[in-house]
């Protein structure tokens, strides 16, 4: 069958995202909290707040994961809103100018989008920073639509959102287990390494495929 779409990943893929210890080394240091006795509660804080990761799906919203994130941490007023802004900037990371700019010019030959496990309010942030919404036909979320990769679900709801077939779809991305998931529905499920692999492996795919 031939491929009619190319969905993508965002944090890792079509976002180059540091480790979020980078992050919040600054705070560690702002905030008095010593590394040499083992990472502190600011690292991660929704890892001890939310250990079931419920916020990728959508059972905590965008409040109630700020309040748990700057409680954790102590913060409050300004500061709260500081932290949660360079959360933020963190967060969506730099675009892959490479990647995105062929993900651009894929379309109208093929329907395009992007599936992503994330928190509520990234659609916001990232559209604010990136116009993901214009670049690409379809844009899921996990908070949305309280599926997360690699619940098989998610790629059969990302499949129904691009009017395709499994095996009509080949997908990107920087996580094993998740591409593991997406072939076994059939999907045409590629690792993303780089920009450069990741290019030449689509392009691969759509010549054997005509």
């Amino acid at each position: 069958m031939a491929i009619r779409a190319i969905a993508f990943d965002l944090g890792g893929v079509l976002e180059t995202v540091d480790p979020p210890q980078r992050f919040l080394a600054q705070w560690t240091e702002r905030l008095g909290l010593s590394q040499a006795d083992g990472p502190p509660d600011l690292l991660w804080p929704l890892t001890r707040v939310d250990p079931r990761n419920e916020a990728k799906t959508g059972g905590v919203t965008e409040e109630q994961y700020r309040l748990l994130c700057t409680a954790a941490l102590g913060l409050g007023g300004a500061l709260a809103d500081e932290f949660m802004a360079g959360f933020w900037d963190w967060y969506c990371g730099e675009l892959d100018a490479e990647l995105t700019d062929y993900a651009a010019g894929l379309r109208p030959r093929y329907r395009t989008g992007i599936l992503s496990n994330s928190v509520a309010g990234a659609r916001r942030e990232e559209q604010a920073r990136y116009s993901f919404e214009q670049l690409v036909d379809v844009v899921v979320y996990s908070a949305e639509v309280g599926l997360a990769k690699p619940d098989p679900r998610a790629y059969v709801h990302l499949c129904d959102e691009l009017r395709v077939e499994p095996s009509e779809l080949v997908f990107l991305d920087n996580r094993a287990p998740n591409v593991e998931a997406a072939c076994q529905l059939g999907i045409h499920g590629l690792l993303h390494a780089s920009a450069e692999e990741s290019i030449a492996a689509v392009e691969a795919l759509l010549s054997s495929a005509g």
